[in-house]
């Protein structure tokens, strides 16, 4: 083992060195990056009374349903849905290969993401880039990292039910364009999110589940490994989990729920 992959796991406090199983280690290939579209210019929003009118959840659902990847990142930037936009330096619209066969996906972007427009790039991202070097991807490199949320919740609390649910056709409507192969939800707000089932990280770790025909894994989120050391070595054992299923699901072999 190279000393560059002894650091990786010392800094995920893993050593003594955990090995996959045989076989577990091949190469991730990279995906071609999906050709960019020439933008739209996004419509001025209507203002009433100085305020912009928002039009109702169904409605936007179904416009955003139909945006590219140029028109879908405009939108996020312009978006005034929930109250979480009068607080934010700017939005945070996810990051990666846009054809990825792997999908992380957190819970909402943190002062740090919120300074600098991209997800997990405090101490909490160092350690989830760790995380990917240990089962040998990186960040943008056939992999795609998005958040429920694109705005920072105040004093960074869980994004409420409301908040979620209005960026919540965002975040479909990125997973319809990538086309993952398998998402990874990273915390109890983004497995609750995406599989609408409100339950513990513990009870839904091991399991393969589905985001529309998806196949999902749940792990603890990279911010709670930083407070709750011991958890890491679940977490190593949920990395090796999802690398086995992504290896069957490359395989053809079915995912079972």
């Amino acid at each position: 083992m190279s000393a560059s992959r002894e650091d990786v796991l010392k800094e995920l406090g893993l050593t003594p060195v955990w090995r996959l199983r045989e076989g577990a280690q091949s190469a991730v290939a990279e995906s071609v990056v999906a050709a960019a579209i020439e933008p739209v210019p996004a419509a001025e929003p209507v203002v009433v009374r100085g305020l912009p009118k928002i039009a109702p959840l169904d409605a936007r659902a179904t416009e955003i349903a139909t945006l590219e990847w140029p028109q879908l990142q405009q939108s996020v930037a312009g978006c005034v849905a929930c109250p979480l936009h009068k607080g934010r330096n700017q939005t945070v619209f996810g990051v990666g290969d846009e054809a990825a066969d792997w999908l992380f996906v957190g819970e909402g972007p943190g002062a740090e993401e919120d300074a600098k427009g991209e997800p997990f790039v405090g101490q909490a991202g160092k350690l989830l880039d760790n995380m990917l070097a240990a089962i040998q991807l990186k960040r943008g490199r056939n992999v795609y990292i998005a958040n429920v949320v694109k705005c920072r919740p105040p004093g960074n609390r869980n994004p409420e039910p409301g908040e979620a649910a209005q960026c919540e056709p965002y975040l479909h409507r990125q997973i319809a364009l990538i086309k993952p192969k398998l998402i990874v939800a990273l915390g109890k707000v983004a497995a609750v999110n995406l599989l609408k089932r409100d339950a513990a990280v513990a009870s839904m770790r091991g399991k393969i589940h589905q985001y529309q025909g998806i196949p999902l894994i749940v792990t603890y989120h990279p911010a709670y490994l930083l407070r709750s050391l011991p958890e890491k070595a679940k977490a190593w054992v949920d990395l090796c989990f999802a690398v086995e299923t992504m290896q069957n699901l490359q395989s053809g072999k079915a995912a079972q729920t």
